[in-house]
């Protein structure tokens, strides 16, 4: 277990985590605690030790040099930090590689944090790759540890079996411990995986907005989303295959969609426009 003896009482914490690697497709998971971590500021508390949890061959330790002098050397592992929202609530945040090894050991450490610093509610996000078109909304899933956390958040449940990464191992380990636990998940569009993907991690953010009932200022993610958009248009405008497959995208996605979902989403704006104004950002 981590020291943390000198950490002073936190003010309603709730943890947000993100990982590196499987969970991370374009790393917009990730990206979305760099994200808070930059307009909140947050203050590093913690490192969980990366000689318990890594293999180096697998994820390699990096070396850095300037004019030929070396730097130093960055290990893989993860960080925890937490930042004040503007509401007054501390947010803890937990972003790094995901452990190659011994994750039940690494779930009871993180837990074992959350616990020493007052968390009640956690927040885990991941990206995947998804026949999804980058023209639509960024479909975000959910996963939760109480039903009724589904109905609260109006996320739709995710319907995934099969291999899970260290979301949701994390998620099974907080669940059980009586943390209310949400995984939202963020479908990146597998024809344009590579990161950034700032239209993902905008809807991530949202979400978390959602879930915490904060107000999370956006700085200049939208526009990096339209760019990332248009940028994506370009490049499928000058192949013609791609651009087909875009379209079958796009009117699978559109036949798909609920009149009543389509006025879930509205309302969910309409209260975050709310929440923005309540709270000068």
């Amino acid at each position: 277990m981590p020291e943390l003896d000198s950490v002073s009482e936190l003010v309603e914490p709730v943890m947000v985590a993100a990982f590196e690697g499987w969970n991370d497709a374009g790393e917009a998971a990730s990206a979305v605690i760099d994200h808070l971590a930059d307009i909140w500021g947050s203050t590093e508390l913690v490192s969980l030790d990366s000689e318990d949890y890594y293999d180096f061959q697998v994820t390699r330790p990096r070396v850095t040099t300037v004019d030929g002098v070396s730097q130093g050397i960055h290990w893989p592992g993860v960080d925890v930090s937490v930042a004040r929202s503007p509401g007054g609530r501390d947010v803890v945040l937990v972003r790094g590689a995901e452990p190659s090894m011994r994750w039940r050991g690494f779930a009871s450490d993180l837990l074992s944090v959350a616990r020493e610093l007052g968390v009640r509610r956690v927040v885990l996000l991941g990206a995947l790759l998804a026949d999804v078109p980058h023209t639509r909304p960024v479909p975000v899933t959910g996963v939760f540890s109480h039903p009724e956390l589904a109905g609260a958040v109006s996320l739709e449940p995710t319907t995934y079996e099969g291999p899970t990464g260290i979301i949701g191992v994390l998620h099974e380990a907080f669940s059980a411990a009586g943390l209310e636990t949400v995984s939202l998940w963020a479908a990146v569009p597998h024809y344009v995986a590579q990161p950034p993907s700032p239209k993902a991690t905008l809807a991530l953010v949202r979400r978390v907005e959602d879930t915490l009932d904060l107000t999370v200022r956006l700085g200049e993610l939208p526009e990096d989303a339209r760019a990332w958009e248009r940028g994506v248009d370009e490049l499928a405008a000058q192949d013609s295959d791609i651009a087909g497959y875009v379209r079958s995208l796009e009117e699978a996605k559109d036949a798909s969609e609920l009149p009543e979902a389509s006025g879930e989403a509205i309302a969910r704006e309409f209260e975050r426009y709310l929440r923005r104004r309540r709270g000068g950002s």
